[in-house]
């Protein structure tokens, strides 16, 4: 497997929204901020060997953190969800 494709994919997100869409065979991912739809798509079939039927990606927006006097910004990223062809699964765990 060539390493730029998990420079492109950076980690599944584990949340509790995200564990429901898996039973709609829909994926979260933690993206790289310029890479675009058909570099990601590839990436995904590459790397778990299934057929992806759709992408969905949002830029997320960093956020305002303080940590006593001092204030500072989250990292920015891209969310992707891809949903996957009928009867493929990703096992994340």
């Amino acid at each position: 497997m060539d390493t730029k494709y998990l420079d492109i994919i950076k980690a599944p997100v584990i949340t509790e929204k995200s564990n429901d869409l898996t039973s709609k065979n829909q994926y979260v991912f933690k993206a790289a901020s310029k890479a675009n739809k058909t570099e990601i798509k590839l990436a995904i079939e590459k790397i778990f060997k299934v057929h992806v039927k759709e992408i969905r990606t949002l830029n997320v927006k960093p956020k305002k953190r303080r940590v006593g006097r001092y204030t500072g910004l989250t990292n920015k990223w891209k969310k992707v969800i891809v949903t996957l062809a009928e009867g493929e699964q990703i096992n994340l765990s």
